[in-house]
């Protein structure tokens, strides 16, 4: 696949071309559809509603979540709050969208949520790992590996509950 922008060969980058094998996978079965889920992933607005961490966002490219657009986001709750952006590294509609996501001051990490049809419903699975090499090499996985996995596991609750529309929370 192809390289971000401004890169060269030789040069230590940030590829485009799939996650690393270290990557924390978490999944979630929903009963909405992957068109009801996918729904709310091609609402860059919804990000920091389902993503943990994000507190808000501050702009989307017209275009998302077209290869290539970005989404302009704040990190963090006042008034420590570090303005970022993740951007779409590939985008099949009602099946994948796969993010390049700036975790300033933590470098850049490579997420994969992937939609599958299952029963009347779906199952949701969000792959993602750390991709700057100094940052990979500085933390082990057994560090991050738990934090994501907790993360994640919110982050997909979270947008499970935005596609699925509860009128009333299960008791």
């Amino acid at each position: 696949m192809r390289r971000l922008s401004g890169q060269k060969r030789g040069m230590t980058s940030i590829e485009h071309d799939r996650l690393p094998g270290n990557a924390q996978v978490v999944s979630r079965r929903s009963t909405a559809t992957s068109e009801e889920i996918w729904a709310v992933l091609a609402d860059g607005f919804t990000y920091a509603a389902w993503v943990v961490g994000a507190s808000h966002v501050r702009a989307v490219d017209p275009s998302w979540p077209a290869t290539g657009a970005r989404l302009h986001h704040a990190v963090g709750a006042w008034p420590v709050l570090i303005r970022d952006s993740t951007s779409v590294e590939e985008s099949v509609p009602n099946r994948s969208l796969s993010l390049l996501a700036n975790a300033r001051p933590f470098g850049h990490a490579r997420v994969l949520i992937e939609l599958e049809a299952s029963g009347e419903g779906s199952l949701v699975r969000m792959s993602e790992a750390p991709v700057s090499p100094g940052l990979r090499a500085a933390v082990p996985r057994m560090v991050w590996g738990p934090l994501l996995e907790a993360r994640n596991t919110e982050s997909l609750a979270r947008l499970v509950a935005l596609a699925e529309r509860h009128q009333e929370p299960d008791s």
